[in-house]
């Protein structure tokens, strides 16, 4: 079932790929007796494959040195350390600064679940530069992402119809389809990926980050979660209290939250981003073109998506506009203020016929290239959703909740509403209803909300600060538009992340930018 994705928007970053070549699915060779011991073998990155979403290796940094990628050997199974083993693509930027200024290795998690850490780092890597002159900044695939034993389902010819199916029944019949739909896809990634489904959970992924903090030499893991890297980073939190260094949670994940909660918590954000949208767009000087006020704009596009699934769109042969893919495709474009715009022009080419932009938005959001290929994020999304999630859904469960997704959202309800049965015949248990993140004595963690955020909803925040304990969060609020608050280039918010970070400046509680 395609949903927007708790991350960092992909439209436009998509396209910006790499990886280590070096790093293979479960390796034969006997791991190492400590696996902290292994000797990272860093190399120049190559070209990425069709699982990190195809594109040129990464570009040189603005010093002219060259990006650097290695793999890191894990134990498959945390719990038989000494069996099979895993390869995870890591990626580094060596600091730019003296040596006697380094503070060692920050790592990145940019969200997903799903998203690969070793697109994205060169991806946005201008906004990080500054926090280059102390730190290597490093990130990573997590398992089950990319090259990092990654999730395989379904070909792409059979995604281009599982992304394209009705994924809001109307009637039993329509159910039955999705639920057998679902089940096609979920039999798929047991049949090509059985091996490491029980194993990409979040907290083995926890465990990974601290293997990777002493291979790299750190005493302390200094951590920069960005959505679900937020809920990796409190799980890592969790587990290992005392090796907490300097960390950020941005676009921060409510860790109290069931599934259930989680989708009726984002259904109100996508829905609250497209309030914003609207109002945006008709409060401005010249004449809004896909409205003529704020409730016009959202009736309009309620029409659209009724139209639409009875007679989809042209859009990119042969591929048409269904409900389905609109719906995703607008949800993508609540991700930034920057996409607003294509949100407007995605709208009017609708209007008029054309499903083009609005199809592009969607296919960025599952991972599509023009050339047709997918990457694996939805893929390695739906695996690791499934192995933390404990809740299982049927269709009579979404049914009995439909009317409070209706009434927080008239566009996204139903489509967050039925993307509950996801995990419905999944093949591994679910480990919890949420995440654990108390983290009684570890160093301060500074959690960034952004009150406009539709896929990690601001009240996430305070929630995440409490759940720390006391004494660990420190909770600092962003007035703005989007997933997340670093990359805004907000002033205010870099200079507190950044004192933080760089100096070790905790700034006042509850402090508000702008």
């Amino acid at each position: 079932m395609p949903k927007p994705l708790p991350r960092r928007a992909v439209a436009l970053a998509a396209c910006v790929v790499l990886f280590s070549a070096t790093a293979t699915a479960c390796g034969d060779e006997d791991p190492p007796d400590d696996p902290a011991a292994q000797q990272l073998r860093w190399a120049d990155c190559p070209k990425p494959s069709a699982a990190e979403g195809g594109g040129p290796a990464p570009s040189p940094l603005p010093d002219g040195e060259l990006w650097q990628c290695a793999a890191l050997k894990a134990p498959l199974d945390w719990d038989d350390p000494g069996g099979d083993t895993v390869d995870l693509a890591l990626i580094r930027a060596r600091t730019s600064g003296p040596p006697s200024e380094r503070i060692g290795s920050l790592i990145f998690n940019f969200g997903g679940p799903g998203g690969s850490g070793v697109t994205a780092l060169p991806a946005f890597e201008g906004e990080y530069e500054t926090l280059r002159t102390r730190y290597d900044l490093v990130s990573f695939d997590p398992r089950g992402v990319g090259r990092s034993a990654g999730v395989t389902c379904e070909d792409d010819e059979q995604l281009d119809r599982y992304f394209q199916q009705d994924a809001t029944p109307d009637d039993p019949t329509e159910q039955r389809e999705l639920v057998a739909r679902t089940r096609t896809f979920n039999t798929a990634c047991e049949d090509r990926s059985g091996r490491v489904l029980p194993h990409v959970g979040t907290p083995d992924a926890a465990r990974d980050l601290d293997l990777m903090r002493r291979v790299l030499g750190d005493d302390a893991l200094h951590y920069f979660g960005i959505s679900y890297g937020t809920e990796l980073g409190g799980v890592y939190a969790h587990l290992f209290p005392k090796e907490v260094g300097r960390a950020v949670f941005d676009a921060v994940v409510d860790p109290t939250q069931d599934p259930e909660q989680g989708a009726l918590g984002q259904t109100r954000g996508f829905q609250r981003a497209l309030d914003n949208f609207a109002e945006h767009c008709t409060s401005q000087v010249e004449e809004c073109p896909v409205g003529d006020s704020a409730q016009d704009v959202q009736d309009r596009i309620a029409r659209l998506l009724r139209d639409l699934e009875e007679k989809p769109l042209p859009a990119l042969f042969p591929r048409e506009l269904t409900q389905t893919a609109a719906t995703g495709g607008i949800a993508q474009a609540l991700y930034s203020q920057d996409f607003w715009e294509y949100l407007t022009e995605g709208l009017q080419q609708a209007y008029d016929g054309d499903g083009k932009l609005l199809l592009a938005l969607s296919d960025a959001m599952n991972g599509r290239n023009e050339d047709g290929r997918y990457s694996n994020i939805q893929a390695a999304n739906v695996a690791i959703n499934c192995a933390d999630d404990k809740p299982r859904y049927a269709p009579a469960d979404v049914e009995a909740r439909l009317p409070a997704f209706r009434a927080a959202s008239p566009v996204f309800g139903d489509y967050l509403a039925w993307s509950m049965v996801s995990c419905t015949d999944w093949a591994v248990p679910g480990a919890a209803d949420h995440p654990e993140v108390s983290a009684p004595g570890a160093a301060p963690i500074l959690v960034v909300g952004n009150t406009g955020d539709p896929a990690t909803p601001y009240e996430g925040t305070r929630r995440m600060v409490e759940a720390l304990g006391p004494g660990v969060g420190v909770e600092l609020t962003y007035r703005g538009q989007g997933h997340g608050a670093y990359d805004s280039g907000d002033p205010c918010v870099r200079e507190a992340v950044d004192g933080y970070l760089l100096n070790g400046t905790v700034p006042p509680k509850g402090t508000v930018c702008p």
